[in-house]
């Protein structure tokens, strides 16, 4: 299983050398699509629960978020990073001849990497996650030590 670094190495290629043609495009989306899936899976493992393979409308992602804030009110403060991540597959895969895919390949990969970010914060702190950028006090002890 790939670490959080890695993972978030992996989303900024895709950001930086995604490629241009449609059917590539495609597959970087589905890519990020499931990276994210990755993240939620690490966050439930994390609390000693099994994954669902479920979908919620569609997606597993959205699923997997759901499953993951049973009991913790504070993940949801990543509810709409998981949905805005869904929608920009979308957006892809639906218009892959779109001039701007690779402009939403992007915006999709700096959503990826907010949730990667927000996720990797929530199971260092375990109070994290009250704001969307409640990740701020982890990269400010990495700074300090």
């Amino acid at each position: 299983m790939a670490t959080f670094t890695e993972i978030e190495t992996r989303i900024d290629e895709i950001a930086e050398a995604g490629p241009s043609a449609p059917p590539g495009l495609t597959l970087c989306a589905s890519e990020l699509l499931s990276l994210g899936e990755t993240v939620l899976e690490r966050w439930i493992v994390a609390r000693g629960e099994t994954p669902t393979n479920e979908t919620r409308e569609g997606f597993r992602l959205l699923a997997l978020h759901r499953q993951g804030a049973k009991g913790d009110p504070s993940f949801n403060a990543c509810r709409e990073t998981a949905r805005e991540l869904a929608y920009h597959y979308n957006l892809v895969t639906l218009e892959p001849q779109h001039p701007d895919t690779a402009k939403r390949i992007r915006l999709a990969a700096m959503v990826a990497k907010h949730l990667v970010l927000f996720v990797g914060g929530k199971l260092e702190v375990s109070g994290l996650g009250d704001f969307c950028c409640a990740a701020k006090p982890v990269r400010a002890t990495e700074t300090t030590n």
